[in-house]
């Protein structure tokens, strides 16, 4: 039966190596159920019901990702987009966790009708190569430096903004450890590296004292347990603020659809193309069917109460093992939802066991700056614009806005109008509107 349904002979796999290859992929992007919830409860949402809606939204996107398209794709709340809707939308402009939702929502049916229509490849073509990695570098400084924040190794001060933080201090030396650990075990190429190198600062933090009469990681009250309910996230999405505020709202909604084509198509490319599944001419079968799956995914993360579901370019750690088809990804699906039962043992995992996580993460994508063109300073200065802006202003979205006006200025100012596309000089226009909203109140 499964050999038919996920066409195993065809694929020139089998029933064995596929679920190893979902076991494998698993074990790569598990850090998420810790992560994510760690991320979001900062605006304010319950961990433990984000627990339950992390592993329900992966599941349920990469089974409707396999269904659609017989890849072997595993789906999760994105890292980057889940960072700026605590951090900037939440935090930083003030909007509140229900009505961020709404805004997922939105950027998840603008996603399915451009997917729909074709308009979504074009978008993405009008942004310039050079801007598309240096997005993704600048998301990787913006991830690590929350990283750094949140394990207190980097810390305000009022003289110099940051500074480092007290290295006497366990906690950050146990973070510290953490990131030594997972580099470690990345760089010798350790299946799991990072949910290992987490559970292991885990239960480190058992034998080492906070400072303040406890330990760093709390005793969990069980080792299983019913999932906790979804219930305080689930359906709690509103539009409030498109009604009463669309000037603030249209900014967010295109920075949240840029991130997740931006994410979406480069996994999807470099999963597929290591996986043997690109054909001839460098093009991806069923590339439309893999877009509008990512598109449901968006709508669904936004019911269920989550940030925005992306493909994850953990996946490849599946196709390494051999994995072909969406039978990888329904064995990936399958250990999430098992996983749920481990909610008291989630919710006991410290901060300073998900820094390292999410430092690991940020270099990762910061490795896109190998791509960049450093050569013709037209393409450099917009880059650098994004790279430093998205960290420093603590937010994606002036971070692209920055690097997009940059971009638009120079090469009309420099006789280079012609090649750039209308698209791209729209969106820089709309970013310019955003960044001087200030000067119209």
């Amino acid at each position: 039966m499964l050999n038919r349904l996920y066409k195993l002979d065809q694929n020139g796999t089998t029933v064995t190596r596929e679920l190893q290859a979902g076991a494998t992929t698993f074990a790569a992007m598990a850090y998420i159920l810790a992560v994510n919830p760690a991320i979001l409860s900062a605006a304010g949402m319950p961990p433990a019901a984000l627990i339950t809606v992390t592993a329900l939204t992966a599941a349920v996107s990469t089974l409707i990702m396999g269904f659609m398209t017989n890849y072997p794709l595993a789906l999760a709340p994105g890292m980057g987009i889940n960072a700026y809707f605590a951090f900037t939308v939440c935090l930083g402009l003030g909007v509140s966790w229900q009505s961020a939702l709404g805004l997922v929502f939105v950027n998840g049916v603008i996603f399915l009708a451009l997917s729909v229509t074709g308009l979504r490849e074009k978008i993405i073509a009008a942004i310039p190569h050079q801007l598309k990695m240096a997005i993704t570098c600048g998301i990787g400084l913006f991830i690590a430096f929350i990283g750094l924040k949140n394990g207190g190794i980097v810390v305000a001060s009022p003289a110099t903004f940051v500074t480092h933080g007290d290295f006497g201090t366990p906690g950050v030396l146990l973070c510290f450890g953490g990131i030594l650990l997972t580099a470690v075990l990345v760089a010798r190429r350790v299946p799991g590296a990072i949910i290992l190198s987490i559970l292991a600062v885990t239960a480190a933090g058992l034998l080492v004292s906070n400072g303040q009469g406890g330990m760093i990681t709390t005793m969990p009250r069980a080792l299983f347990d019913l999932p906790a309910s979804p219930a305080p996230v689930f359906l709690q999405l509103n539009f409030d603020l498109l009604v009463t505020d669309f000037a603030k709202a249209l900014p967010i909604i295109l920075t949240l659809l840029l991130v997740d084509m931006f994410d979406n198509i480069g996994t999807l490319i470099g999963v597929t193309q290591r996986a043997g599944l690109l054909d001839k001419d460098g093009k991806l079968p069923k590339a439309g069917r893999a877009l509008i799956a990512d598109s449901i995914a968006a709508i669904l993360s936004s019911l269920f109460g989550t940030s925005t579901v992306v493909s994850y370019i953990e996946s490849a750690s599946g196709v390494e093992a051999g994995g072909r088809t969406g039978l990888t990804g329904a064995t990936t699906a399958a250990l999430f939802l098992l996983a749920l039962f481990l909610t008291p043992v989630i919710l006991a995992i410290p901060a300073a066991a998900t820094a390292p996580a999410l430092v690991i993460v940020g270099i990762f994508m910061f490795q896109s700056v190998a791509q960049l063109k450093l050569d013709d300073f037209t393409e450099t200065a917009p880059a650098f614009l994004i790279i430093v802006g998205i960290p420093l202003s603590f937010s994606i979205a002036e971070g692209i806005g920055l690097g997009l006006i940059a971009y638009a200025v120079i090469h009309l100012a420099t006789g280079r109008a012609r090649q750039l596309h209308g698209l791209t000089y729209a969106l820089a226009l709309i970013f310019a509107l955003h960044l001087l909203r200030g000067l119209w109140g």
